[in-house]
């Protein structure tokens, strides 16, 4: 199984330039300090919010458009690609990330850390 895909890169790359307010947060609030993230990751087929490779764990926030019935479904297809390849995956809600920022903050933590 491929875990590159080259065609995405720019994708990637505006989608790290274009963070979400919540990506942004998580990401300079929390994962960037601990220096073992990489954000807007190619994995395949998909671009990942954030990436752990020493963990595999993949961490995504949710906003609005993954609880209607077309976003659960394309949900459940990437994060059972991920599974295949060994990746644990990590949602988030918008709304998790807005309002118990630090209670997801050491959700992380304890995924991570052994």
């Amino acid at each position: 199984m491929k875990m590159y895909n080259p065609k995405l890169t720019p994708a990637a790359q505006n989608l790290r330039r274009n963070l979400t307010k919540e990506e942004r947060k998580l990401w300079y609030d929390y994962l960037r300090d601990l220096h073992i993230f990489k954000r807007q990751k190619v994995i395949g087929k998909y671009i990942v919010d954030f990436y752990c490779p020493s963990k595999r764990i993949v961490i995504e926030l949710d906003g609005s458009q993954h609880y209607d019935e077309a976003g659960q479904a394309s949900d459940k297809e990437r994060d059972a690609y991920l599974k295949s390849l060994g990746i644990e995956v990590l949602r988030y809600s918008n709304l998790e990330i807005n309002s118990y920022f630090e209670a997801v903050c050491r959700d992380i933590t304890a995924r991570i850390v052994p």
